[in-house]
């Protein structure tokens, strides 16, 4: 037989068998002309599902939202990646489903070449497309039902918007290399689809089955060319916009920026030198897009060892609206994260003395806040595990549970020295000096760290505490050393490190411990963080607060959800300022401690609330009470999506719209009037995301309904009154 018909016949072979394999799968139907309802209104009935195309060639996803096809012959390739709310092709070329770099080499998992045009793919182009043999080659595949990365559980203990994990279909493509180097090394792809959402989590598991070590020295899980945003002739890349289509988070970001994009390590949009019709001539354009770790993650696999990558979440926008898009993301963490809907009322009290510990418990009890935690600068330990503090701390915890508060305490990790032997080394100079985030700090692969993280497990399994709040999160820093049993040397240093702090934080939350934490750790467990502050603005006069508060909270609650932050009131002094900056004697500014609750509150945004007591007379107590007691009657909508209606600027009236179309209300307003004066403003609100279609019926405060026309725009115009220095809120049903 002659060569070309051998390969020819291999070829057909290898088809059959890959066709054979995907038979059992239902076969995808084209549905264009369905009418599509929008994800963000409507609990959408379309489920994840894997399917076969029509003529067994391909693999692929589609939840009515979103499709994504794969190739299988003559080696796997991502061919299709669409948005199906509005019919956007994501993809402009085929590339290999992910690279790793290991002992020194780069090698492909999958990918198809001969695509001579990269601006964009055509059908036909596909079953000319060639495989590599140097690359991983696609073997099988499986299909399950999506596991819960974080095993959270809701106990029941706290107020929760969403009690259940996500739900969808997970596909698992194997690779295995032809190299006799690369025998024994097997490449999970994995794809975990959700029901209800444009969104697909990617993330790789490569199984050391051969019989010697390798080292991980780089692991690119995602790679997509996508299509250009702009026409952009000249201009440096990191100028040019990147495709607005998809918005990608992993769960790999840190840095205190409490805020998703600047925490984010790994989304790399890079050019493409091989795109070359794009207009840029310097072939500048940024429309490829990798997702890696910035550093490592240089790790040894001995044979029977396992390696998991980051998990690589793409939510598909369909929308240059911030707004919309901002919703968008808020329902990926919502889905993703459950457990960050959690949202409790807390005190943060400035004593470890009995006495004043158990004298909060107490008013958080008969005002009905439901958490207190020990603050900084207490005398607190969380590492002290003797005998005589965990007796104490057991106590104190048994004592809050007996009045239902529960109860947590702070701790701080990066941001301290400890010692030369423990902190992190600089790679360059070989010494722990000041190139750490926060100064020196110390290594979470050290001895001191690996203690740590296993005293605060004992700590708060003894005690029984409910919550843990982290101040100095780990933030990136590499270390050089060399005699940390945490990790090996700087390769690895990265990588060992924050999976140190992610792996304590899911075990926090999946035994029912809340995670309050200042950096981006939402998806592996982390509950809370900050909205975003300078700290010095709480030394600044109490009518100053106000409105910068109400700011902060404006401007976080574009990608958090109101429970994903906290804000800040000082009761007592903070970092100075004085009787003007802080509300005690509470009594003496029952105006600005109203105000302040209630725009924290009306937002759905938990504060800080930093001193030793809730109320310093019966007066002050019903005002706490009265705030409380209205915040649980609107809680599920406070809780709700935010539609941002006007910034606070100190000239006029400003405000927010929670909006939850399957609600009981389906929306509630809250407008504030910075002036001396009352106001009366025709204010537009935006109904679209509260489901309501003709009319509305809306009420001031705890007032009659009134029905009003809905515009064809979907607003309603408002005629309102807002009290001087003062608020109101306008319910929606």
């Amino acid at each position: 037989m002659k060569p070309l018909v051998t390969i020819i016949l291999l070829f057909q072979l290898t088809l059959s068998l890959a066709q054979n394999k995907i038979a059992s799968l239902p076969v995808w139907k084209d549905d264009k002309n369905k009418i599509k309802s929008d994800w963000l209104l409507n609990k959408t009935t379309a489920r994840a599902e894997i399917y076969q195309s029509a003529d067994h060639k391909n693999i692929i996803l589609d939840n009515g939202l979103l499709k994504r096809s794969f190739r299988l012959q003559p080696n796997l390739a991502c061919t299709d990646f669409s948005n199906l709310s509005n019919g956007q092709q994501l993809l402009r070329a085929v590339s290999a489903e992910a690279r790793l770099t290991i002992n020194g080499k780069i090698y492909n998992v999958g990918g198809l070449y001969g695509q001579k045009e990269k601006a964009y793919l055509k059908e036909e182009w596909i079953d000319s497309l060639t495989s590599k043999a140097a690359d991983f080659q696609y073997k099988s595949y499986a299909v399950s039902a999506i596991t819960p990365y974080v095993n959270w559980k809701y106990t029941g203990k706290l107020w929760a918007a969403n009690k259940l994990q996500p739900a969808g279909k997970m596909l698992s493509l194997q690779f295995e290399s032809d190299l006799p180097a690369l025998k024994g090394i097997i490449v999970a792809v994995n794809y975990e689809l959700y029901d209800g959402i444009p969104l697909v989590c990617k993330w790789i598991k490569i199984d050391n089955k051969s019989s010697v070590k390798i080292k991980l020295d780089k692991v690119v899980n995602e790679i997509l060319a996508a299509h250009e945003e702009e026409s952009s002739v000249e201009g440096a890349a990191s100028k040019m916009m990147t495709p607005h289509g998809i918005y990608v988070e992993s769960n790999y970001a840190y840095n205190n920026a409490m805020n998703a994009r600047l925490s984010d390590q790994t989304t790399n949009w890079k050019t493409d030198s091989t795109y070359t019709s794009q207009v840029s001539y310097l072939l500048k354009t940024p429309c490829l897009l990798e997702v890696y770790p910035p550093v490592g993650p240089g790790i040894e696999l001995s044979d029977g060892q396992s390696f998991k990558s980051i998990r690589t979440n793409e939510l598909l926008l369909d929308s240059y609206d911030r707004e919309r898009n901002g919703l968008g993301q808020r329902m990926m963490y919502r889905k993703l994260a459950p457990w960050a809907t959690q949202n409790p009322i807390y005190l943060f009290v400035k004593s470890f003395d009995e006495r004043i510990f158990k004298n909060a418990v107490d008013q958080c009890a008969a005002v009905g806040y439901e958490m207190l935690i020990i603050s900084f600068h207490t005398g607190f330990n969380m590492e002290d595990i003797s005998e005589g503090n965990i007796k104490y701390c057991k106590e104190l915890a048994d004592y809050a549970h007996s009045k239902g508060i529960q109860v947590g305490g702070y701790s701080l990790l990066a941001s301290r020295r400890i010692s030369d032997a423990e902190d992190v080394i600089d790679p360059k100079t070989g010494k722990p000096d000041v190139h750490a985030m926060y100064g020196k700090s110390p290594c979470l692969g050290s001895k001191w760290g690996l203690e740590y993280f296993r005293k605060l497990k004992e700590f708060l399994k003894r005690t029984g505490f409910d919550e843990f709040d982290q101040d100095g999160a780990y933030p990136g820093d590499v270390c050089a050393s060399t005699t940390h049993p945490g990790h090996k040397g700087l390769d690895d240093s990265q990588w060992t490190q924050i999976e140190l702090q992610k792996e304590y934080y899911r075990w926090c939350a999946e035994n029912g411990i809340f995670v309050n934490t200042p950096d981006w750790y939402f998806l592996d467990g982390g509950s809370k963080c900050a909205l975003g502050y300078r700290e010095v603005n709480f030394s600044l006069p109490r009518a100053q607060q106000i409105i910068l508060n109400r700011q902060n909270i404006y401007d976080a609650t574009w990608e958090k959800m109101p429970s994903m932050g906290w804000g800040f009131v000082p009761l007592t002094q903070y970092h100075g300022g004085g009787a003007a900056a802080t509300l005690e004697p509470m009594s003496e500014h029952l105006d600005a401690y109203e105000q302040l609750m209630m725009q924290y509150f009306g937002s759905g945004v938990q504060a800080c609330y930093l001193g030793t007591r809730l109320y310093d007379t019966d007066q002050t107590k019903k005002l706490v009470t009265d705030v409380i007691t209205w915040y649980k009657k609107y809680r599920t909508i406070l809780n709700s999506q935010i539609i941002h209606l006007r910034r606070a600027d100190g000239r006029d009236w400003d405000g927010i719209l929670h909006v939850d179309p399957n609600g009981k209300e389906k929306g509630l307003a809250m407008l504030y009037n910075p002036l001396n004066e009352p106001i009366t403003r025709k204010v537009s609100l935006p109904l679209y995301y509260t489901g309501l279609k003709g009319k509305a019926a809306i009420r001031d405060k705890e007032g009659i309904s009134k029905p009003y026309s809905i515009d064809k725009d979907n607003n309603v115009i408002y005629d309102v009154v807002i009290p001087a220095n003062g608020y109101t809120w306008l319910v929606i049903e």
